[in-house]
């Protein structure tokens, strides 16, 4: 009998162990947080978790505690009803709300700073203002900062009328929002389907931004420069990048602040609409104005047969799109890229040769911090026919300063849901050892949240399934944000509702 009482107390402590590996703390479903919630994690501030949520006209800053309880609600009445778009910069006591808006024929471009417990403080700023002759449902500006956040850059792109041309204005802040610099420069567009994108700063206030040449509605892209303009001065400096004929998809750029280099990466094709090889890799060294790296990573049979999802080993990179670039201290990189793809009665949303391009447009995700910065609504697409979303493995590699493979793994995974997207795909958390990949599988009929991490050195581990307290919470770990060293938030549906999870580690 003793050994009996023996082994359930071992039980007991592995069940007990297990539950303490991670602690999820649920907020209350509130009936204002219906499913059309649009909303914003902003991060934790002084203790708290500041989440900022959107119900049609009422706007506002709710505040919750390490229990996500509910612990202050400001009304943000100085908004107007409508805001085409906004965004949150966190700092250690305050954060600014950047948003634009449209009245008559102005778009004003604004900022507002709030202290620790969502109060504004002082009056909102107005950074920039533009006429327009229609009603603008897209925004006119786009608000970027450095990655020590001690550099804001506001940018807006117009293009004069029967002129091949885009006028790119950009306005330089420091933290406080003192304006140290406004250029307006004109940039010749005279190729085909040329297009100005991924604009970035560095932590010296520099701008770097790409201008590629697609071919098409296809987006395929067969020529790329990268242009940058220093912190103070109004010249730009242009670097045609030659890519030995090979063609390109969704052009990702990242700075490297240690290193002092811009990376840029994406998934490329020997022919034009050809399947996907593999990935392109192409480092500028800012200081010596010299390419450090050009050169493509592809694989084996070995590798593409576990990468793949279905059809053949020659395919098995088509549905795979960038997810996240993040720099290493010694110069290398790693790279996580994920196979999302859909079908419908008519068409894929979701597939590179019809037009719509990466899945991932609205919420890039250059940080393996998770994507924080998108401002959410899980029922935005909305498609006349039902539409199936699936996202299936995540390929994670590692590539060193000579642009070498040091390791590959993938991580398996099928989701597919319908109409929306929100509960499939992937939220990461960078716990400094090791990356976990958060996501939902089903099992038994009841969504888990799995947890799979990779340590530097590529070893895949898996933990425990996380379970919600009675099943009825749906996790949407895409929408995340890293809040601690172990902690993340993840917003859930609840019945007919939005709620927040807080996940320790």
């Amino acid at each position: 009998m003793k050994w009996k009482v023996f082994i359930l107390s071992l039980l007991l402590l592995s069940v007990t162990s297990a539950t303490k590996c991670q602690l999820i703390n649920y907020s209350v479903a509130n009936s204002e947080d219906i499913k059309e919630l649009k909303y914003e994690i902003i991060g934790k501030l002084k203790g708290n978790i500041h989440i900022y949520k959107n119900n049609r006209d009422n706007s506002s800053i709710t505040l919750y505690d390490a229990e996500m309880q509910e612990v202050a609600k400001e009304r943000l009445k100085f908004l107007p009803e409508k805001i085409i778009n906004e965004n949150f910069l966190l700092y250690p006591d305050n954060y600014f709300m950047f948003y634009q808006y449209q009245h008559k024929g102005v778009v004003y471009c604004i900022a507002v700073k709030f202290d620790e417990m969502g109060k504004i403080v002082g009056k909102p700023l107005q950074l920039d203002t533009t006429n327009i002759s229609f009603f603008a449902n897209n925004k006119i500006y786009t608000v970027i900062n450095s990655e020590d956040k001690q550099k804001i850059v506001v940018v807006k792109i117009s293009k004069p009328e029967d002129e091949k041309a885009n006028i790119v204005t950009t306005t330089l802040y420091n933290k406080q929002l003192e304006m140290q610099k406004r250029s307006v420069l004109r940039i010749p567009m005279k190729e085909r389907n040329a297009t100005l994108s991924e604009f970035q700063v560095d932590n010296e206030g520099d701008l770097v931004f790409i201008k590629s040449n697609g071919s098409g509605q296809s987006e395929i892209i067969s020529s790329v420069k990268m242009i940058t303009k220093p912190a103070l001065e109004d010249t730009l400096s242009v670097d045609e990048i030659n890519l030995n004929g090979i063609f390109l998809d969704d052009v990702r750029l990242k700075v490297d602040n240690f290193n002092k280099h811009y990376l840029i990466t994406t998934l490329f094709s020997k022919q034009r609409r050809g399947d996907v090889n593999g990935f392109y890799c192409y480092s500028w060294d800012k200081y010596t104005r010299k390419p450090l790296l050009n050169t493509t990573l592809t694989f084996n049979d070995e590798f593409l047969e576990d990468a793949k999802t279905n059809g053949t080993a020659k395919t098995a990179l088509n549905d795979y799109y960038l997810r996240n670039i993040v720099v290493k201290r010694d110069g290398g990189f790693l790279l996580a890229a994920e196979s999302y793809y859909s079908t419908t009665d008519n068409s894929d949303p979701f597939n590179r040769w019809n037009g719509f391009g990466s899945p991932y447009n609205g919420f890039n995700n250059y940080s393996v911090y998770g994507s924080g910065g998108m401002y959410y609504n899980p029922y935005a697409r909305n498609y006349s026919n039902t539409t199936k979303y699936f996202a299936d493995n995540v390929i994670m590699l590692s590539v060193d300063i000579n642009g070498k493979l040091d390791w590959s793994n993938v991580i398996r995974k099928m989701q597919q849901a319908d109409d929306t997207e929100n509960t499939i795909s992937y939220g990461v958390l960078n716990s400094g050892d090791k990356v976990h990949f958060l996501f939902n599988l089903e099992s038994k009929r009841e969504m888990l949240l799995n947890d799979q991490s990779i340590s530097p050195n590529g070893q895949l581990s898996r933990s425990p399934a996380l379970k919600s307290l009675n099943g009825e919470y749906e996790f949407m770990p895409r929408y995340g944000k890293q809040t601690g060293i172990r902690q993340i938030v993840l917003p859930c549906r609840y019945r007919n509702y939005i709620c927040f999870a807080k996940i320790d580690f």
